[in-house]
């Protein structure tokens, strides 16, 4: 996050996600990591997962080197002892020098910025820290796709669509090789997938993410 929120993170997430929804979400994202996001990070990349938040992601991606960026202070607890966490602004990546980053992971991040400005000085900062070659990779809701739940988290605050964030990615100097408009249903908490085996099945079945798809996948490579 970009921006003093007028509530405390912790207390956010702790209402939206109970101990039992963590667990679940934390087998759900070891599977999304084996059968999707691994074919793009190599074993020996450096990835920084911004705006990690329960680091579900950078806990369980295979790589040599792990960063986990997120303002709220509970990360620290959740992260692995392999990640190490910078308790830093989205803004603010000087932790790390210009071009020292394989990876940059940012999920479901983008809509919590408050202003397309404050965006493109993210998107700005990660191609800073990024390799040539390095690679962003971005999960988040498809405005486009889910319009109506879209606004019924409190700190969602900039809508965004697969064709404005691939601009977004030209502007600051980022190629775009891949765009999956629909690629996972809005939440964790959507009726499917429920379980590591039907994520598998779900992932595997292409035509079932033009049917539940409102999360959007992109990959843009310096």
């Amino acid at each position: 996050m970009a921006q003093t929120e007028p509530y405390s993170l912790e207390k956010l997430y702790d209402q939206r996600f109970d101990a039992t929804e963590r667990s679940r979400k934390m087998a759900l994202w070891k599977e999304l990591c084996r059968s999707f996001f691994q074919k793009y990070v190599k074993e020996t990349d450096t990835v920084l997962d911004l705006g990690a938040g329960y680091c579900e992601f950078i806990n369980n991606i295979r790589c040599a080197k792990k960063y986990a960026v997120d303002l709220n202070e509970e990360t620290k607890s959740f992260a692995a002892p392999d990640v190490e966490v910078i308790m830093s602004s989205a803004t603010d990546l000087s932790a790390f020098k210009d071009g020292t980053v394989d990876v940059v992971f940012a999920s479901n991040i983008f809509e919590h910025l408050p202003t397309k400005e404050v965006l493109m000085e993210v998107l700005r900062e990660i191609y800073r820290v990024l390799k040539p070659g390095g690679s962003l990779m971005v999960l988040q809701p498809n405005i486009h796709y889910a319009y109506r739940e879209y606004w019924d988290y409190l700190d969602h605050y900039l809508p965004l669509s697969h064709i404005s964030l691939a601009e977004a990615f030209g502007i600051v100097g980022l190629k775009v090789r891949e765009v999956r408009p629909r690629l996972l249903p809005y939440s964790f908490k959507s009726r499917l997938p429920q379980s590591t085996f039907l994520l598998r099945v779900y992932l595997a079945v292409h035509p079932l993410h033009m049917v539940f798809g409102r999360q959007m996948f992109l990959l843009g490579v310096k």
